[in-house]
This record gives C-alpha cells, sequence and structure tokens, in this order.
C-alpha cells in the first residue's frame, strides 16, 4: 500500500506530496507574469521536445519552475511548424492554418459542400442547373419527342408546304447551335466540379494532418506523464521505505529499553 503524506519534509527535502507554495509568488519564466495576473503550469509538466524549443530561445529555463499558458502554446506552436517543417519542407498556407488551429484550440472541419454553394452567382447556379438537366434521362426523351414531332409535321402534316423539307436543314441547324451552346455550359459546370474536388481534397489533408498531429503530441503527453509517475512513485517508495526504517528502529529502542528496565 502507498501512502501520501503532505507537508511531510525529510532532511531538508520535501515529500512528493508537498504543494503547499504560495501562489503570489509564483511567475512565469518567459514573460514575467505572476499568477494573479495569468494562468500558470508547473515547467515539469511540458514535455521534452517543447522543453528543447524553449531553451533554444531561453537558456535560463528551469524545470522547478512556473509559465504561463500563453507562452506554452506559443512555444507548442513553434515546436509543430518545426515538426511539419523538417518533414515536409517550407509551411504551406494549408499547414499554417492546421498550426494556428491547434494554437488556438479551433476545430478546422467544415461542410465545405454548402460553403462552396454559397459563394456561386446566379450564373454559375444556372449552368449547373442546364448541365444536370442536360445529363438526365429527361432531357433525352423531351428533346427525341421534339424530333419526332418536327419531323413528323414537315413529312406528314404539311407535306405541301413544309417549312423545314427534308432533309430538315432547319433542325439541323438548331441541333448544332444546341450543341454549341450546351458543351461550354457543362465544360464550366464541370470545372466546378473540379474544384469544389480540389477544395474539399484540400480541407480533408487539413483535418487529417490536424489529427496525426494531435495523435502524435496525444502519445507524448502520455509517455511523458507515465514517465513523471514512475519517478514520483519512487520518490514516494524511498520516503516510505525511509519512515519504516526509522519506525522499526524506534521499536527495536523501545524493545531494549523495555528488556533493560525488566
Amino acid at each position: 500500500m502507498l501512502f501520501f503524506y503532505n507537508g511531510l519534509e525529510r532532511d531538508g527535502r520535501k515529500t512528493p506530496g508537498n504543494d503547499m507554495e504560495n501562489s503570489a509568488d509564483r511567475f512565469c519564466q518567459i514573460c514575467g507574469r505572476k499568477a494573479t495576473e495569468t494562468d500558470l503550469l508547473r515547467a515539469s509538466m511540458l514535455r521534452p521536445v517543447v522543453v528543447e524549443v524553449i531553451r533554444k530561445s531561453f537558456s535560463a529555463w528551469s524545470d522547478e519552475g512556473f509559465i504561463c499558458l500563453d507562452d506554452m502554446k506559443r512555444f507548442r506552436t513553434e515546436y509543430v511548424s518545426s515538426l511539419i517543417a523538417a518533414e515536409k519542407g517550407e509551411l504551406s498556407e494549408l499547414e499554417r492554418e492546421v498550426v494556428d488551429s491547434l494554437a488556438k484550440h479551433e476545430i478546422i472541419s467544415s461542410h465545405v459542400d454548402e460553403e462552396f454553394d454559397s459563394m456561386l452567382t446566379f450564373g454559375q447556379r444556372l449552368s449547373d442547373l442546364i448541365a444536370r438537366f442536360g445529363g438526365s434521362w429527361s432531357f433525352i426523351i423531351i428533346f427525341f419527342c421534339i424530333m419526332v414531332m418536327w419531323m413528323a409535321v414537315n413529312s406528314y402534316l404539311m407535306s405541301a408546304k413544309p417549312f423545314d423539307p427534308f432533309p430538315y436543314i432547319l433542325l439541323n441547324l438548331v441541333l448544332s447551335c444546341l450543341a454549341a451552346i450546351q458543351a461550354p455550359i457543362i465544360m464550366m459546370s464541370q470545372n466546378r466540379v473540379e474544384a469544389k474536388d480540389r477544395l474539399r481534397a484540400a480541407h480533408d489533408y487539413q483535418v487529417n494532418l490536424k489529427a496525426e498531429l494531435e495523435i502524435r503530441q496525444l502519445h507524448q503527453k502520455l509517455d511523458h506523464l507515465l514517465s513523471r509517475q514512475w519517478e514520483r512513485l519512487v520518490e514516494i517508495q524511498e520516503v516510505q521505505l525511509e519512515l519504516l526504517n526509522e519506525m522499526h528502529s524506534q521499536q527495536k529502542g523501545q524493545k531494549n529499553e523495555h528488556g533493560q528496565q525488566q
């Protein structure tokens, strides 16, 4: 069984459970702000990789002091930026947005389709509607019916004076004009689909990159916490052994005194 002792000092050394420092005396090692002005975090709780980044710009860093949350976020952002730059080279605009979202704890995922559609103009929406209708069975059936009616009217109903006699030159002209107009409209719509796909791919890359960085930081935090817990456990067990030895020596001394009195 493990026993925790608060406020106990032995040989001028505080036990691991003693945490009675005056909060008014705490200050950030980087910016000098006190605990009454901002939230502070123990320097020993930072991960070693972040500590290395801090020591590059602040040589007087001590694991026994404190650091404010603002400075901690700033150095953690520098570490993430250096990590991405080391693996991928210079940071792109997308990667900088990911780093900023990590520092600000913002959610980067969003509905790409809704955002993209909200920026479309009336002409772009109309071209998408025409392209969607032109690629449907409804358009094929309606167009086929019009062609049949056109040929029936000019071949049978108005056989005396048809407005477009066989071989239906006017019909060919209408079909050519329709194809000439429909082709660029469909191409414009396809270009917007490709742009939406590129935007979706970039967004997926940002989300995946952020998830990868978050998972990597989580693993590092767990490893650091486990190592700190093992260190504190060893310190606690050392204190317990000292106490047990003292109790054993006291009991032994009491038995000797009791034997001498008898």
